[in-house]
């Protein structure tokens, strides 16, 4: 009798889902004989029973598609005992023998608390964030998709601040990890990089190096900065150049956003230099995925697949080296990988 296999997708929508979901039902299909079921709108579609059907035909086509086929949301099914309780029940009444996870640290954190409460609820977990800040793996599909994206978006904004002689600051994803700004802000030779792992003083590390450029002759300026940097002020991190929103989602996440808007206001009144502000937001994980997250996607779904009919649960797949392994879904995964102090080197080499 084949095994039917549930996917489903929570979070944030990241560009490469759909090459998960499309691995593993070809995989599945073709080579173990499974069936497959999609669960809509992630952890929601199970505690409501929300489901679709997941053929080799369903999934032909979606490859290069952004976004993820199945929707998503944020529901946290371990909100409540009784949630748990519901999910793993949904879980058997749909006759799932095992479910792939597909997601970030909140996704794959209630995966492994479902699994730790009722290990007969099988999962495979699948990491996935555009920030790159997940535990357990090198890298996560997306981030590359992001990163392009972003790396354009500077040298197009280059423009526009050559052409009227101003500082451009660039808001970029990264809540608690630089990655994105860091990498997309080398890549689009930005002026000043902030991240959140280096708290800055705005005086030393924006207002000097730009009067620098200045004084050396540069007439515009790029600053790049991520969503979750922090400003130093008296030696002591304040989060005042942030904007953020009481309300929480189910993970007890606050929205960040608007340290861009702050920071410019802050530059044309701090050093007389006209100044606007651009935030690339969900730009960043929209869109069709590279064709390196494609083929990163693929993998992940093909050894998710294979680590079910190994009869592996409670695993994450990840990426080592040039290796796709399945690696244990401890607690683990909620810890930030964060950029190491040796790369936040060049942060400090090209703000000169």
């Amino acid at each position: 009798m084949s095994k039917k296999i549930g996917i489903l997708t929570g979070g944030g929508d990241c560009p490469g889902l759909n090459g998960v979901i499309r691995g593993a039902v070809y995989r599945g299909t073709f080579k173990h004989g499974m069936e497959f079921v999609g669960i809509k709108f992630g952890w929601r579609g199970l505690l409501e029973k929300i489901t679709m059907p997941l053929s080799t035909q369903d999934v032909r086509d979606i490859l290069p598609i952004g976004g993820t086929i199945l929707r998503t949301s944020r529901t946290n099914p371990t909100k409540t005992e009784g949630d748990a309780k519901l999910a793993i029940q949904n879980f058997h009444e749909l006759g799932l023998d095992a479910l792939i996870a597909i997601g970030g640290e909140d996704t794959l954190g209630a995966a492994y608390r479902l699994w730790k409460t009722d290990d007969s609820f099988a999962v495979v977990g699948v990491p996935k964030t555009i920030d790159n800040d997940l535990s357990g793996t090198d890298v996560t599909f997306g981030f590359d998709t992001a990163i392009n994206i972003a790396t354009e978006a500077i040298e197009r904004l280059r423009t526009t601040a050559r052409s009227h002689n101003r500082v451009l600051v660039v808001e970029l994803m990264g809540r608690h990890a630089g990655w994105i700004t860091l990498e997309a802000g080398i890549g689009g030779s930005a002026d000043i990089i902030l991240v959140p792992e280096k708290p800055f003083d705005i005086r030393k590390d924006v207002f000097e190096p730009l009067k620098k450029l200045r004084e050396n002759g540069a007439e515009y300026a790029i600053v790049a900065v991520s969503e979750g940097a922090k400003l130093m002020v008296n030696n002591d991190v304040d989060g005042s150049l942030f904007l953020q929103e009481a309300e929480r989602d189910e993970f007890g996440h606050i929205r960040l956003g608007g340290i861009a808007k702050a920071l410019a206001n802050e530059i044309e009144n701090g050093i007389d230099w006209e100044s606007r502000f651009v935030i690339l937001g969900h730009l960043q994980r929209g869109g069709a995925p590279s064709a390196f997250d494609r083929f990163l996607s693929t993998r992940f779904g093909v050894s998710a697949v294979d680590a079910i009919a190994e009869g592996k649960s409670g695993v994450m797949v990840a990426l080592r080296g040039t290796d796709i392994e399945a690696v244990p879904m401890t607690e683990e995964i909620k810890k930030i990988r964060t950029v190491p102090a040796d790369l936040l080197e060049l942060l400090d080499l090209f703000s000169k």
